[in-house]
């Protein structure tokens, strides 16, 4: 681990578990030889069940200690929880950038043609004022339906994601089928877990119901930030 402290990364990408991963990938994919260290805080996973404070000091200490391990040029918060939650605190206590994973309101809104969205996150998410104005700003005209469902957070990390189609059919479908039973033709993704999982919300939300994440504009902000 010594050699970790002289290190300087570009990239660094933080999560409370694998959420973060398929953000991973897409900055690989458009940067494959970019250097990139990835951090899970899994000691406090799921943090979709804490309290705002306490999603602040965690995330707080995870990037004390990403900072002092891995100096990177730019720090990814692959979490929408974290992000909602903790991105002013942090952006506030240090002078590196943050690139905040956000729920997709604003193209969720431009998408929906009889606006009526689903957002689809943790019980943090849904419920945090951050969530709250940012539909006050992108979509006052459209009804939004919230599902907070960090237990299919806590299945996808823990079995999911290896887990056989069947499973994660039935897994995704109770809250795909109240998006389905509101009216909904748009479905915000706004836990990075969801991506593990988007394969099979797609199959059964169908053709007539888009499916959106913030996984290319985060990572395009990323390299915006810090050219590969």
């Amino acid at each position: 681990m010594d050699n970790l402290h002289t290190t300087t990364y570009q990239y660094a990408f933080l999560d409370s578990g694998t959420g973060g991963l398929p953000y991973f990938a897409q900055l690989r994919a458009h940067a494959p030889h970019a250097s990139c260290v990835y951090l899970a805080d899994t000691r406090h996973f799921p943090y979709g069940e804490k309290t705002r404070d306490e999603v602040i000091r965690f995330a707080t200490a995870t990037v004390d200690e990403l900072l002092e391990k891995f100096s990177p040029e730019v720090v990814i918060v692959a979490c929408n929880t974290i992000s909602v939650a903790a991105l002013a605190a942090l952006r506030e206590r240090y002078s590196i950038p943050f690139v905040g994973t956000v729920p997709a309101i604003k193209l969720g809104a431009a998408k929906s043609v009889n606006r009526k969205i689903g957002l689809l996150a943790t019980e943090r998410t849904v419920c945090d004022p951050y969530t709250d104005d940012l539909i006050g700003q992108f979509a006052s005209d459209c009804e939004v339906t919230r599902i907070g469902d960090s237990k299919l957070v806590s299945r996808i990390e823990s079995e999911l994601v290896t887990a056989g189609r069947d499973a994660r059919i039935e897994a995704v479908k109770p809250s795909i089928e109240r998006f389905r039973a509101a009216g909904v033709d748009t479905i915000v993704l706004a836990c990075t877990h969801f991506l593990h999982v988007s394969d099979e919300i797609h199959e059964v939300a169908g053709p007539g119901i888009e499916i959106i994440d913030s996984r290319e504009g985060v990572v395009q902000q990323a390299l915006r930030l810090v050219p590969p």
